[in-house]
């Protein structure tokens, strides 16, 4: 088989992001299946002797992500490693962008340490979102950070903020927190694209999405906030998370299926 990459050892770290959550899949580890192991099967598509590990779990703040999963993913001698960490960080009041970037740093040069590629990912523009909108200007200062950190350390920038896409409302799950399996598809798109990898992971195209009328946006972001704000906002206050007692869905580097033929849901 040719080899169309130079990795064989994949491994991914972060939050509820890296781990699939809005991608439901039951029939692979975890019941979600995302971005990055989509990504894992066009990598492990070209290459025999490909493995990919998954150390995600949601609900991670950047210390836990730091403390939980640099160590292990280590131990897997990756040559390939995508961080995505922060987030959960930055959405929190009071969080100071350039103090979450400081710490990402540390954890971006550990990672590089053993010569792997590393890649990190910038916020998607949350500008349009109720309620995240208020902090698309910390978002922002912390990207600018993201991009400074990857030039100085040699590591790969995967921007969502430049993907566009990502402001249709289909692209989102129905908590708008998490992106649906046609979001997840177009991250996976935009990752390989800037690891320069050739697939054949279509562009998929939705009609333009008909204008709602006011009342039924506002009694829409009602019900959203009573189904998903309001039991978030709890969970901070109460100091619990989503991924209280989870562990990893893939904690060992094993070889993955190409399952490109299930195609992304444009339902979300």
């Amino acid at each position: 088989m040719t080899r169309a990459h130079p990795w064989s050892r994949y491994v991914a770290i972060g939050d509820s992001f890296t781990e699939g959550i809005g991608d439901p899949e039951p029939s692979v580890p975890g019941g979600y299946r995302g971005w990055a192991d989509r990504v894992a099967e066009v990598l492990g598509s070209t290459t025999d002797d490909f493995a990919y590990a998954n150390l995600a779990v949601r609900g991670r703040l950047l210390q836990q992500i730091i403390d939980e999963q640099t160590d292990a993913a280590l131990d897997l001698k990756p040559d390939l490693i995508s961080v995505s960490a922060g987030g959960n960080d930055i959405i929190r009041p009071g969080t100071d962008p350039d103090e979450v970037a400081s710490r990402l740093e540390g954890l971006v040069e550990r990672l590089s340490s053993q010569g792997a590629t590393v890649v990190l990912f910038t916020g998607p523009d949350i500008g349009a979102t109720p309620v995240l909108g208020r902090i698309r200007g910390k978002v922002a200062v912390y990207n600018e950070n993201v991009h400074a950190i990857a030039l100085r350390n040699d590591a790969v920038v995967a921007d969502m903020w430049a993907l566009r896409e990502l402001a249709d409302s289909r692209m989102w799950a129905p908590d708008r927190l998490h992106f649906s399996p046609l979001g997840h598809h177009t991250i996976a798109r935009m990752v390989l694209a800037s690891l320069a990898v050739d697939n054949d992971l279509l562009e998929y195209t939705v009609p333009p999405v008909a204008a709602r009328r006011w009342r039924e946006a506002r009694r829409e972001d009602v019900s959203w906030a009573r189904e998903y704000l309001v039991p978030w906002v709890l969970r901070r206050v109460r100091h619990q998370s989503s991924g209280d007692g989870r562990s990893a869905k893939r904690p060992d580097a094993v070889s993955v299926v190409y399952r490109e033929a299930a195609r992304p849901r444009d339902d979300a």
